[in-house]
């Protein structure tokens, strides 16, 4: 038996590309999930008779935000685990972005989840074990995320708030970070220069692949199960190894151009 059966599990971004994976993942461990997202997915989320409840909401208005908390207790009457997905941004140049889209990019990738994590603690410390916050983040919050500023500072404000709030939530509420690297996502191959610029990318990662999305949903599983009790305030790196420095590449080509 799952030990995933019959817990509520709340997924913001669950129509998306990791999203989905994190949902699809509870799903087949007989949890009951909501997904929330701002727009009605074009397919359900879930298979066969495994699927998400959908709840559309804004997360960067908190009156929308408190009121995913109150129909998921309304519905299910507890959350036992909160997994903050929903984030992003588009490459944007410092120079001039406007300051409403900095706001903006903040909002969603820090202050959204930060205010739900609040609101639904009440219900996440109200059972019989630690309830479970799960944000992901990103490798752009752990190293200089050049063109995407905003979102990298947001992310590393969001690992901080990870280890603020496992120390102070402690221990009715467990508090982890998942650190997102690369992802392969066929809606974005147009920004690695095509099929060709996606393997060469992929190729010069240490696990010769970028992660799955399903990759990123098995770390989930892990650090909200029975065998993860004592692991709060963590930042799990799921980067495949992390990123080699560029100028070991340009090395490395330079070796091979001056053998032939």
């Amino acid at each position: 038996m799952s030990e995933y059966k019959g817990k509520v599990v709340v997924v913001t971004g669950g129509a998306g590309h990791i999203g989905r994976a994190i949902c699809d993942a509870f799903l087949a461990r007989a949890a009951h999930v909501v997904a929330c997202g701002r727009r009605e997915p074009d397919h359900p989320i879930g298979t066969g008779e495994r699927k998400a409840e959908f709840f559309q909401a804004d997360l960067r208005d908190a009156e929308a935000s408190q009121a995913l908390v109150d129909f998921v207790l309304a519905r299910h009457g507890r959350i036992d685990i909160l997994v903050n997905n929903a984030g992003g941004s588009p490459p944007v140049a410092s120079a001039t972005a406007s300051p409403r889209l900095t706001e903006k990019i903040v909002a969603l990738n820090l202050l959204a989840p930060l205010v739900l994590s609040q609101q639904a603690y009440v219900a996440l410390s109200a059972g019989d074990t630690p309830g479970s916050i799960i944000n992901i983040a990103s490798v752009s919050g752990a190293r200089p995320s050049p063109g995407t500023t905003a979102y990298g500072a947001a992310k590393a404000g969001l690992l901080s708030s990870t280890r603020s709030l496992a120390m102070e939530w402690g221990p009715a509420v467990r508090v982890n970070a998942v650190i997102v690297g690369l992802v392969h996502n066929d809606a974005g191959m147009d920004h690695y220069g095509g099929e060709q610029g996606l393997e060469r990318v992929a190729n010069m990662l240490p696990m010769g692949r970028m992660a799955y999305p399903e990759d990123v949903a098995n770390a989930v599983l892990m650090l909200c199960s029975d065998q993860a009790a004592y692991i709060s305030g963590a930042a799990l790196e799921v980067d495949g190894g992390g990123e080699v420095p560029v100028f070991l590449h340009l090395a490395k080509e330079a070796l091979t151009t001056g053998s032939e």
